[in-house]
């Protein structure tokens, strides 16, 4: 599903226009974005979904192409965990 499809589905499942739905999805997106890039909150919608941002220490890896040592530097990631609905709808419950 693509974001046209889905604000489609939102907007049919909420009875708004896709104008309206598709504002909804973009301010979602901005916000998740603002309070990981923080650092300091979690977003989490019960049942379905939480994000945080993590911290990755320094590492040492491997250049795929010659096996070459390399050292990763530190850095944050996103850290996205499903929800008990969210995996209880993947397992076709």
């Amino acid at each position: 599903m693509n974001r046209s499809e889905l604000v489609a589905a939102l907007s049919d499942r909420a009875e708004v226009s896709r104008k309206d739905a598709d504002a909804l999805l973009s301010a979602l997106a901005e916000v998740a974005g603002e309070v990981v890039a923080k650092g300091d909150e979690k977003i989490t919608i019960p049942g379905f979904l939480s994000f945080e941002r993590t911290f990755r220490a320094a590492r040492t890896g491997r250049n795929p192409q010659t096996g070459e040592p390399l050292t990763v530097p530190e850095g944050y990631s996103v850290k996205v965990s499903a929800g008990s609905k969210l995996k209880e709808a993947a397992k076709g419950n």
